[in-house]
């Protein structure tokens, strides 16, 4: 049971730190340096293995919690699944739709920022961005439940 207690920290600890790293580093740091047409045509690109890097953690995670039941397993387990939830509908859901929309778009950088197109879009950006807030805000909540090991290795 402990392999299954480190495998699931490594992946909560993965899912979260990518989704942190993909937010708050790598997204900011594409659209600085380059126009919104590349910048977003990157992100595009990273998008599929973003999402699928998320859905994998969660499962497996979900399946290290549903095998060892360990402290605070419901708690985790519900939570992991709602992060699950939220992760699927962007990668079935938002970002499909935000791809077609933004196939409208003929340029972010031309097109007026009242288009219909690019209202739509922005729309869809906005559910995106703050379910990915909630999606590192649950991976947050899962590392506060983790159980905290002394040295010898007895929980505190």
């Amino acid at each position: 049971m402990q392999y299954l207690s480190i495998l699931y920290r490594l992946l909560i600890a993965f899912w979260v730190g990518g989704a942190a790293l993909f937010t708050f580093i790598l997204t900011p740091t594409l659209f600085k340096i380059f126009d919104r047409d590349q910048a977003g045509a990157i992100v595009a690109v990273l998008f599929p293995g973003y999402f699928k890097w998320g859905l994998i953690c969660g499962v497996f995670s979900l399946a290290c919690l549903l095998f060892s039941r360990g402290r605070h397993w419901v708690a985790s387990s519900a939570i992991v699944v709602a992060m699950l939830a939220i992760t699927s509908l962007q990668a079935y859901v938002i970002e499909p739709r935000a791809a077609a929309i933004k196939k409208e778009i003929p340029s972010f950088v031309t097109t007026p920022a009242d288009h219909p197109a690019r209202q739509a879009f922005k729309r869809l950006h906005g559910w995106s961005a703050a379910s990915n807030l909630g999606v590192i805000g649950g991976g947050i909540a899962l590392l506060i439940l983790l159980p905290f090991y002394n040295t010898t290795g007895k929980e505190q």
